[in-house]
C-alpha cells in the first residue's frame, strides 16, 4: 500500500488538537497492521512479543512524526499497543486501581464507580464502530458473538471481570457495556474484615459452616458483594474436595486444586446448541462432585440445586438476587414455578427447609460500603411456614460526614441448631460467640 500523500499531524506543535493525536494514532496503527500478521498474536502473546512490537511502533512514531515530545510519544506508543494487544481505551480503566465498575453508554459517555461513587471518566472511543470492535474482541475470545441477531451478550475478561453488553438497535445511543471488576487477585478474608464487611466473630461461624458442609445461599442486590463473599467462603473448603462450579459467565476464582468450571452456552445463529444452567447442574451430579457451586440461581436450575443439596452434595452454595433472607425464599419459589414445575407450595418449602442451612444477606449501603447484614439459619417447617432465626445482623446507626452509612454488628443471642454438625466435623466454637451483644466495640 502506498504511503499517504498528506503530512502526518504533529500534536504538541503549534497547538494541534486531540483530533490530530487520534489521526496520528490511527495512521501508525494502520501501518503496524500492514507490517504484522495480527491473526497470529493470539498464539504468540507474551512480554517478549509485546517488546518486539513496541520497537516497531517506536520506529513508526519516529518516522511519521519525529517532533513528538517524550510524554506524547510514550502515550502514543502505549495506546497503539493497547489497540493491538488489548481493549483499546478500556485498558486505561482496567489498569486503574480502585475501579469497581465501568459503565459505557455509547462511545463518548464512559462512567466508573470508584470508592463507592459514580463519576464520569475522561476516556472515550472514536465512534460506535471503534467501540463495537473492542466489544467483538472481548466476546470472540470466549467463543461468543454479538450482532443484530444476538444484540445482548454476557462475557468475561481474562482477569475474571464480568461483561454485559447491549448493542443497537436495542441500545439507542450506541453500544452499551457494563463491566464488573473483580481483579486478578480476589479479595480475601483479611480484606473484608479490614473493610468492615463483617466481624471476626461472624467469620468464625462462616468458616465453621463451610468446613461442616452446611448448604449456604448468599442473597443480596446488584453490586452488594455476593460473588466476592462466595469467593471468600470457598477459601475455607478442604483441598481434597472435588468442586464443580456452574456460571453464565465464569467469574468465581476458587483457590483449590480440584475445581471443575462449567459455563453455560447461548444458542448459535440458527437458534440451536444452547446449554442452560439446568443442563449443567443435572450433568454435574453425574461427575462425582463433593460440592456444587452455582454462581447465581436465576431460573429453573434452582430446583435442581435444592435437590442436589438434598441428595448427598452437602456444602453446596449459590447466590440469589433478593433484599432479605425471607425474600430469598420467595424468589426461589417464584423461579421454580416459572420453570414450569407445578409443585404444591408446602412440598416446595419442605424441600427448601431440608436443603438450605444458612442464608447470608449482603447489602450495598448508602455511600458505597458493602456489609453482611444478616446471617440467618433455616430451622425447619411449622405447618406451611419456613422457620428462620437471625444469628448475627448489622444495624445501621446513621450517615458519617462523607455520606457513607455507618453502623454496628450484633449477636442475637441465638445458638444455632446446627452446632452438633459443626462439632461432629471437628469445629469447636466458643459458647460466648452467640451471647447477645454488640460486636466489635
Amino acid at each position: 500500500m502506498a504511503a499517504p500523500s498528506f503530512a502526518p499531524p504533529r500534536p504538541g506543535r503549534g497547538g494541534n488538537s486531540e483530533l490530530d493525536f487520534e489521526a496520528l494514532k490511527r495512521l501508525i496503527h494502520g501501518k503496524l497492521v500492514e507490517k504484522l500478521d495480527l491473526s497470529r498474536l493470539g498464539d504468540l502473546e507474551g512480554d517478549t512479543l509485546r517488546r518486539e512490537i513496541r520497537l516497531v511502533v517506536e520506529h513508526l512514531c519516529d518516522t511519521e512524526n519525529p517532533l513528538l515530545n517524550r510524554s506524547e510519544r510514550e502515550r502514543l506508543i502505549e495506546e497503539v499497543l493497547d489497540e493491538t494487544f488489548g481493549y483499546g481505551p478500556l485498558e486505561i480503566l482496567l489498569k486503574e486501581e480502585g475501579v469497581a465498575d465501568i459503565m459505557i453508554n455509547g462511545p463518548k459517555h464512559v462512567f466508573i464507580e470508584k470508592n463507592g461513587k459514580i463519576q464520569k471518566s475522561d476516556v472515550t472511543f472514536r465512534d460506535n464502530q471503534h467501540l463495537l470492535q473492542i466489544l467483538d474482541r472481548i466476546v470472540s475470545r470466549i467463543g461468543r458473538r454479538v450482532d443484530e441477531t444476538s444484540p445482548m451478550v454476557d462475557a468475561r475478561l481474562a482477569d475474571g471481570s464480568r461483561v454485559n453488553a447491549v448493542i443497537p438497535p436495542l441500545a439507542l445511543d450506541g453500544p452499551s457495556l457494563t463491566i464488573r471488576r473483580f481483579g486478578s487477585k480476589p479479595l480475601g478474608l483479611e480484606d473484608l474484615l479490614r473493610f468492615g464487611a463483617f466481624t471476626p466473630e461472624v467469620a468464625l461461624l462462616l468458616e465453621g459452616a463451610i468446613k461442616a458442609r452446611l448448604n449456604i445461599i448468599v442473597s443480596g442486590g446488584t453490586g452488594s458483594g455476593k460473588t466476592t463473599l462466595l469467593n471468600t467462603l470457598s477459601s475455607f473448603i478442604q483441598n481434597d474436595h472435588r468442586i464443580i462450579t456452574i456460571e453464565d459467565a465464569a467469574e468465581l476464582q476458587l483457590q483449590q486444586e480440584h475445581v471443575l468450571r462449567l459455563e453455560t452456552r447461548p444458542a448459535n445463529i440458527e437458534g440451536k446448541g444452547r446449554v442452560s444452567a439446568t443442563d449443567l447442574v443435572k450433568n454435574a451430579l453425574r461427575m462425582r462432585p463433593d460440592r456444587v457451586i452455582i454462581g447465581e440461581c436465576r431460573g429453573a436450575e434452582a430446583l435442581d440445586m435444592l435437590q442436589a443439596m438434598n441428595t448427598g452434595h452437602e456444602g453446596s452454595m449459590t447466590t440469589i438476587h433478593a433484599n432479605t433472607p425471607r425474600d430469598a425464599i420467595s424468589r426461589l419459589e417464584t423461579m421454580i414455578s416459572m420453570g414450569g414445575f407445578e409443585l404444591p407450595i408446602r412440598a416446595l418449602r419442605q424441600q427448601f427447609a431440608a436443603a438450605v442451612d444458612l442464608i447470608i444477606q449482603t447489602q450495598r449501603l448508602q455511600g458505597g460500603p458493602r456489609r453482611l447484614t444478616y446471617v440467618t439459619e433455616v430451622v425447619g417447617m411449622e405447618q406451611d411456614t419456613i422457620v428462620m432465626q437471625d444469628i448475627f445482623r448489622f444495624i445501621q446507626d446513621g450517615i458519617d460526614e462523607q455520606g457513607r452509612a455507618m453502623g454496628h454488628f450484633e449477636a442475637m443471642g441465638v445458638r444455632p441448631s446446627f452446632m452438633p454438625r459443626l462439632e461432629a466435623a471437628g469445629v469447636k466454637l466458643p459458647t460466648s460467640l452467640f451471647t447477645n451483644r454488640v460486636l466489635g466495640r
